[in-house]
């Protein structure tokens, strides 16, 4: 854990590991085996399961739940007070029960107090709106909400919503970004048209 910065009052195994420049506030636990990237910021009273794996830069909201099976990619923000399940059949008594695994790809999104049901995987950049179910798998640069959560449009790199335009503008432009100018897709090192 050299160079990383973790609160006297979290709870983290020496089995675990912590990347560079990461931030662990108070209250938060982190089992072991969990990895945590580099330059990550996990918020107060945040909970990582065993195995656990969170990537570079990662955001972690105060109030996350993240359970065993749960892949998080680089670059990913999660609101405050989202769940992740990881169990299709959840029985108290039940002790044949199996981890389906789950993956928030690279860039995503997750607004707060959204739950994510195990077994899907949501797509790189893709955003996730505030209070909402995940039930099924969201495509990258997607925008989806509501429960359960359903594709209502698609987002920009920058997160904002891409609007279609109407009119004279070539088709290729038609959905180019209002905010950054950048076409559907477009990687961040990828250049910004500016008209």
């Amino acid at each position: 854990m050299s160079n990383a910065s973790v609160h006297p009052s979290a709870e983290v195994s020496p089995q675990a590991t912590i990347g560079e420049g990461s931030l662990i506030w108070n209250q938060v636990q982190i089992r072991e085996d969990a990895v945590i990237g580099e330059n990550c910021i996990i918020g107060k009273d945040v909970y990582i399961d065993k195995g656990v794996r969170v990537g570079n830069r990662v955001k972690i909201q105060n109030g996350v739940s993240v359970y065993k099976g749960v892949t998080i990619e680089d670059d990913v923000f999660i609101g405050p007070g989202c769940v992740f399940t990881n169990d299709r059949y959840p029985r108290a008594f039940s002790s044949d029960w199996e981890v389906v695994p789950t993956v928030i790809k690279k860039g995503a999104s997750l607004g707060a107090n959204c739950t994510v049901v195990c077994g899907v995987t949501i797509g790189e950049y893709a955003v996730v709106g505030a209070g909402s179910v995940v039930t099924r798998d969201v495509p990258d640069f997607a925008l989806v909400f509501g429960n359960p959560a359903r594709v209502k449009g698609r987002v920009c790199l920058c997160g904002r919503v891409l609007k279609r335009r109407r009119g004279r503008t070539p088709v290729h432009e038609r959905r180019t970004c209002s905010k950054c100018g950048r076409l559907p897709k477009a990687k961040p090192t990828e250049p910004v048209s500016n008209g």
